[in-house]
């Protein structure tokens, strides 16, 4: 067991830790919280007897650190990961520490499989991740098979599997009647892994309680009900009703009732007793982060702002306007539209290719219908059922003009199209060889851009 009795420590004018007493017991997976800067870290390190405190004193089963004998094979602790040599492999790490303990050499085996390193346990240390390097943290907290456990951010830098192996061990390690003692930013992981919580903030304790009592004590239960919605009056009815017997009814967005202050069975039988049917009704607790944010929001030191940017935008030239906002953009689950559709496909680059080689298709294959190795284009492939606002009219063969023939206006109806005049040959240039005419597709329409 760890008992810490009026712990104060003071650097200088900063008072990291002051009036802090608390028990971690055995048996049980004690979550130690707070935010950045509260004094978890400097709490650890006065239990392992590596800072010693300006007032108070901690004891691990009834003794300092200092004078536990053969400490390491009684405490087992993770308090930094990277104080590691990186230099030194994996194995020939924990085999130094073992031989310190007076620990057997297959110590070392053992726990590198139980931390799964027993592939890279010839590997210097400074090529491991920082998963990795958790993990040989952990290795060394359990090489002399401790009765007490003190872990900081054990999790950090783990993959989901390693988080869900950290927490199964956590457990398991309690279910044997040992100490475990966790520090943790993961709320989530807390709320599956602790039993027990020790919250402080700004060196201060602020709660010592289990963690469904934690949640209790700081978030407001609350009960979801729900009438039919095509009775909009039952909802009326029942509303009135538990206000009359004290509870106190907020409307929700969805048309449910949000009721706190009567407990569920009481809310059954008023809805009962005044034949009003129920669609829901269901209990609501607020989650471990809820309950935590709501009791450390005064003990905060390091808060964010929104990003200002001034003085970076760039000024808009003269004339120009701002850009449009997007509507929804910045909020969760906000995608892009897509890009426009043009006959059920996407708009593509204008074709470009060689002279006299038909143009690129949408995906690099050739795209002039006919020809050879190409497959003919069939109604779904070419985006029929979706109207073309830039296609010929029925009954007339689309129209490309070649490159540098002037453009003539339509003709009526009832007249014959008048050849256009010839254009004026350019004059001849020395220096080029004249290019080649370009073809024209005349089977494909002529592209809108």
């Amino acid at each position: 067991m760890i008992e810490a009795v009026g712990l104060t420590k003071r650097y200088g004018d900063k008072t990291a830790v002051y009036n802090l007493s608390f028990q971690v017991r055995p048996g049980a997976v004690t979550g130690f919280l707070g935010p950045n800067g509260s004094g978890k870290s400097t709490t650890m390190r006065m239990i392992l007897g590596l800072d010693n405190p300006t007032v108070g004193h901690v004891t691990i089963g009834g003794h300092p650190y200092r004078k536990l004998p053969n400490a390491p094979r009684q405490v087992g602790a993770l308090l930094d990961a990277k104080a590691v040599h990186g230099g030194r492999a994996a194995r020939n790490h924990l085999l130094c520490l073992a031989q310190l303990s007076g620990i057997p050499a297959k110590r070392v085996d053992e726990v590198l499989g139980v931390v799964g390193l027993q592939d890279v346990a010839k590997k210097r240390s400074k090529g491991f991740s920082l998963g990795m390097g958790q993990r040989l943290g952990i290795a060394a907290a359990l090489l002399g098979d401790p009765q007490v456990l003190l872990f900081d951010e054990p999790v950090n830098g783990l993959d989901p599997e390693g988080i869900l192996w950290v927490r199964n061990l956590m457990k398991a390690l309690a279910a044997e009647g040992r100490t475990v003692f966790v520090s943790s930013h993961l709320m989530s992981e807390m709320a599956l892994t602790a039993d027990h919580l020790i919250v402080i903030g700004r060196g201060q304790l602020l709660a010592d309680m289990s963690v469904t009592d934690f949640i209790s004590a700081n978030s407001a239960d609350f009960a979801r009900v729900r009438t039919p919605d095509t009775e909009p009056q039952q909802r009326e009815k029942l509303s009135a009703a538990l206000t009359e017997s004290g509870g106190h009814v907020l409307p929700e967005q969805d048309g449910a009732l949000r009721v706190t202050g009567l407990p569920l069975p009481r809310i059954s039988d008023i809805a009962h007793d005044h034949d009003v049917r129920l669609w829901e009704l269901s209990p609501h607790q607020a989650s471990l982060e809820e309950a935590y944010m709501r009791m450390t929001q005064g003990a905060v030191d390091y808060r964010s702002t929104i990003d200002q940017k001034e003085g970076l935008q760039q000024q808009l030239p003269p004339g120009a306007r701002p850009p449009m906002p997007v509507p929804g953009q910045g909020q969760p689950d906000w995608y892009a539209p897509p890009p426009p559709q043009q006959g059920g496909q996407p708009f593509t680059m204008p074709p470009q290719g060689a002279p006299g080689q038909a143009p690129a298709g949408p995906y690099g294959a050739p795209g002039a219908p006919g020809a050879p190795g190409t497959a003919p284009i069939t109604p779904a492939a070419s985006g029929a059922g979706t109207p073309n606002p830039y296609a010929q009219p029925a009954g007339q063969p689309p129209q490309t003009p070649a490159q540098g023939a002037p453009q003539t206006p339509a003709q009526p109806a009832g007249q014959a199209p008048q050849p256009p005049a010839a254009p004026a040959a350019p004059a001849p240039q020395p220096s080029a060889a004249p290019a080649p005419a370009p073809t024209s597709d005349l089977t494909k329409p002529e592209d809108p851009r």
